[in-house]
């Protein structure tokens, strides 16, 4: 995986490489989250996603776009009024299924949902995957009401980790294929402004992993304690920006 993005694929060709990416994934994609990996890695992730979601999320109608096997949609499911999920992978989503949860397939650039469904639409780890970012973007805003929210993640070159992913060799998902056999792409925080549809405004954005330079540092106990700290208390602060997982708030005017 590096900073371009790889060659473009007519639409279908797109969708069908990254629904048969995903599905392999889903066999794997569990293994070091929900407190499976002692290093606590993803866990910390996914903690800094929920709780900044929650501040623009609880009590309301929210749809996770990219839920995957459901592991953060079952947990905004606990502070939300409604937590619906959509995926392009049925591989995933027959994890989330299992879980209980209310999800559809269909892609992100066409969300098989009405105008102003929802008063949330998060993606996280999704949208660097999808081509049409610009067009998913829109589409997550034309879900939600007025006065609504939507948070966007990107994956951002100006940080740790995106130097990691540039200059490492890719990891694998599966005995077979790499993290680099799917389409992605890496915006840093000073030029998602263009990624944006007219009729939004930034109300807030938070940096994840802005200080650890790679998931196997925090095997190290006493590193990962420091290393978690520092993620916490700088997530919201200046340094957001250096976050390798940046994510913006937009408020749908």
């Amino acid at each position: 995986m590096n900073g371009a993005p790889q060659e473009t694929l007519p639409e279908g060709d797109h969708l069908q490489a990254t629904r048969a990416y995903y599905d392999e994934f889903a066999e794997r994609y569990e293994d070091k989250r929900d407190g499976r990996d002692t290093s606590g890695y993803h866990d910390l992730v996914d903690d800094l996603e929920i709780t900044f979601l929650r501040r623009f999320a609880e009590g309301r109608d929210v749809l996770e776009v990219g839920c995957g096997t459901g592991l953060l949609l079952r947990r905004i499911a606990q502070f939300a009024k409604t937590a619906r999920g959509v995926d392009l992978s049925p591989g995933m989503l027959e994890k989330a299924r299992a879980r209980g949860l209310d999800v559809t397939v269909g892609s992100a650039t066409d969300l098989p949902f009405p105008d102003a469904s929802f008063d949330v639409a998060c993606a996280f780890k999704v949208l660097p995957h999808v081509r049409e970012m610009e067009r998913a973007i829109a589409e997550m805003v034309r879900v939600v009401r007025p006065g609504g929210t939507v948070l966007a993640e990107l994956y951002n070159p100006v940080s740790l980790r995106g130097l990691v992913k540039r200059f490492l060799p890719a990891g694998a998902i599966s005995t077979r294929t790499k993290e680099d056999a799917v389409y992605t792409r890496f915006v840093s925080p000073w030029n998602a402004s263009r990624l944006y549809p007219a009729g939004v405004r930034v109300r807030a954005s938070r940096g994840v992993r802005i200080v650890t330079p790679a998931a196997a540092v925090m095997r190290v106990p006493l590193v990962r304690g420091a290393l978690v700290r520092a993620e916490r208390a700088l997530c919201d602060s200046p340094l957001r920006h250096l976050g390798g997982f940046w994510i913006v708030a937009l408020e749908k005017l």
